[in-house]
Formats: C-alpha cells, structure tokens, sequence
C-alpha cells in the first residue's frame, strides 16, 4: 500500500511538473511573440518614416572654421559632423590651444561652445587676442539659464553670442553684446538612433540625468507608482530622494556613457524627460533669476531614438514637437503617474506616437540642418 501510495504521489509530481512546464513554456512564447511583433512593428516603422524624409543636402560654404569643443560629447560630435559637411576647411582645436591655431590657420571663424568648466584660466585672453587678429568669434551657450553668473563675463568678449535659452538674448543685449542669437540644439543621429538594444536594457520606466531637486520632488512623489515596474534611473545626487531605499535597486549612481543611454532610451517603453529648474539655488548659478524657456538638447535626442517621451511642459516646446501627436507632457506629479499607467496600457498609441516624434526629428532637428541655421544667421551661405 505505502509503495503505491508512494508511486501515485510520484506520478501527481510529474504531472504537476509537466502542466507548469507547458504553462510557462506558453507564457514565455506569448510574451517573446509579443517582444518580437512590437520590435518588428518599431524597426518597420522608422524605416518607413526614414525613407519618407529627404536627406538634408548641404550647400559647401567658402568658410574656414576652427571649431573648440566644450566636451559634451553628443553635442559636440553632433556640430562637428555638420561642420564638416559645410565648411570649406575646419579644425577642431583645444581649448588650451585656440589662439595659437587660430595665428597659424587664420580661419574665417571661430566657434566656442560653451566656453565653461575644462576651458583654462587664459581662455578670455586667447579670445581677446584672436579678435585682435581680425578673426571673427561667436560661442554658442550650451548652460542658459542655469550658470548666467558665470555667462555674463563670458558673453562681452565675443564677437557673437548664440544661445539655446530664448529668455536670455535680451539680457545679453542689455550688456552691450552686438550680436546675440537664439538658436536651440538638435540630436546627432549618427549615435542617437532607432536600434533593437540587448534585452538588459528593456524597461518600463527610464530617467537619465542628475537628481536636480524638482526632479527628487517628482521621483518621491510617484515612487509608489514606479514600485511595481520595471525602473532605469541614472545620474548622480540620486541620494537626496526620501524613498532612495525604496528605489535604490532602479538606480544607477554618477554619469552614464552616452552610448549606453541610446541603448536604454531604445529599450523604454517611457522615456521621462524633466527639465532642471531655473530659480537659484544651491543647484544653479543663476544670479539673473532668468526663467526657463527653452527644451534641452535632451528633448530632441530621445525622440530621434524613436522613443516614447513623456516631458514637463517648457513655452518653447510646441515649436518643435506637437504634444500628444509627437511626444507626451505632464504639468504634475499626479499627471505624470497616471500617464505613465495609461500608456503601459495603450502599447499601439504609444508606439505611434514615437515615430511621429521621430519623423519630426529627421526633418526638422538634425545637426545637419541646425548649423545650416547656425551659418546663415551668421551670413555665410543663403
């Protein structure tokens, strides 16, 4: 009796472990059908949206360029790539070393970008001097409005002021700049792109960039939404959060390569863009107390990934990209959250508004067509 008590046991166990295997063999091929539909869907439709956009066809320009790179390397990259395509002759020099390029060379222009943190000590003096040679000089402000306090005694000693801020071209002109611009940036979409990322960087959720504190206000107050997802969270001061411990396990402390952040941006299901506060304080040099207008760079690179944006509202942003047909806003913390639950939910919606954000890009937010813009507002080309 024991032994077939025993064997009838054994045989249930094997019964049991055979009904779960199929079960989960269903599952895992309905969610890798589901996985392979949705990336098959995506790749089909930038390709589509791709071949719809005619190339951007530069004009080449008699303009000689030394180009000085401020070392963000996905704006950086971005401008150089287009110089190249317009510029009769361009050099990219080291902060360190423009004036003395600029003596050797004797371009038509000189570009700056940013002209803050790794420039040296010496760079207004090289500055001073490559004016003094007759050379034009024009530096484009990467930072507005964030560190004015710093801009301002930047600013003067240039020829042209470009800045990506609208709200402060007047303020530079108050101060007796000749020449300022707005120009915003644009993504580089040599390295910021549609691609199909290894399965460790899918996710629900994805924020790249540093715990300025509107974003540990807004990362708190949806904490309980983000418990149950999938979460990628990167960048540093992340520690400041009251529910850290709570989503620590999402969090990937300091700076992310850019290449890793396409591959994140490529696996979110919701990319969550929140632009840093303007108001001084202890995160920002902004002694103007100039607002906010204008999108970040980042704006424009997670569309051009062909991602889902989910972004605070700037006055700027309906000049780039329509909301809700092209990316997706939230004024609050309670908007955000339950957008995020009605878009995990509404996967074709979602899909469809990625690749109307990443058209968008193609035609309108390129470097290819940015600096076209950038060279015409400063007279060269038509």
């Amino acid at each position: 009796m024991l032994a077939r008590a025993g064997q009838t046991s054994r045989g249930r166990g094997v019964a049991y472990a055979r009904t779960a295997l199929r079960s989960a063999y269903k599952a895992g091929r309905r969610d890798g059908w589901r996985v392979g539909w949705s990336d098959g869907w995506r790749e089909g439709a930038v390709l589509a949206a791709a071949a719809a956009i005619p190339p951007v066809i530069p004009e080449r320009l008699p303009v000689r360029v030394i180009y000085v790179p401020q070392g963000f390397e996905s704006i950086d990259g971005g401008i150089i790539g287009a110089l190249k395509l317009y510029a009769a002759e361009l050099h990219v020099a080291d902060p360190t070393l423009m004036a003395e390029m600029a003596s050797l060379i004797r371009p038509d222009l000189v570009l700056v970008l940013n002209g803050l943190h790794v420039f040296p000590d010496d760079h207004l003096e090289q500055i001073d001097r490559i004016r003094e040679m007759g050379i034009r000089t024009v530096i484009w402000f990467a930072d507005d409005p964030y560190v004015t306090a710093h801009t301002a005694a930047i600013a003067p000693h240039y020829d042209v002021v470009v800045t990506h801020e609208r709200s402060t071209v007047e303020w530079y002109r108050s101060f007796g700049c000749p020449e300022v611009h707005h120009l915003p940036f644009a993504a580089d979409i040599e390295r910021f792109r549609p691609l199909k990322p290894p399965a460790d960087f899918r996710c629900d959720v994805c924020f790249i960039g540093q715990a300025f504190w509107n974003r540990v206000e807004t990362f708190d107050a949806i904490a309980e939404e983000l418990a149950g997802l999938k979460v990628f969270i990167a960048g540093g001061l992340w520690e400041r959060l009251r529910n850290y411990e709570r989503l620590k396990r999402s969090i990937r402390p300091g700076w992310l390569p850019v290449d890793e952040s396409v591959l994140w941006y490529n696996g979110a299901k919701i990319v969550i863009n929140l632009h840093r506060p303007a108001e001084p304080g202890s995160d920002n040099a902004n002694a103007s107390g100039l607002p906010g207008l204008s999108v970040n760079p980042r704006t424009f690179e997670i569309a051009a990934c062909g991602a889902f944006q989910l972004t605070d509202r700037r006055p700027d942003l309906e000049a780039h990209y329509r909301p809700g047909l092209e990316l997706e806003t939230f004024e609050s913390p309670a908007e955000l959250a339950a957008k995020i639950r009605y878009y995990l939910r509404h996967d074709d919606e979602r899909r469809r508004i990625a690749v109307r954000g990443y058209a968008r890009t193609l035609r309108e937010h390129t470097y290819a067509v940015r600096v076209g813009s950038l060279l015409r507002l400063l007279g060269y080309g038509g």
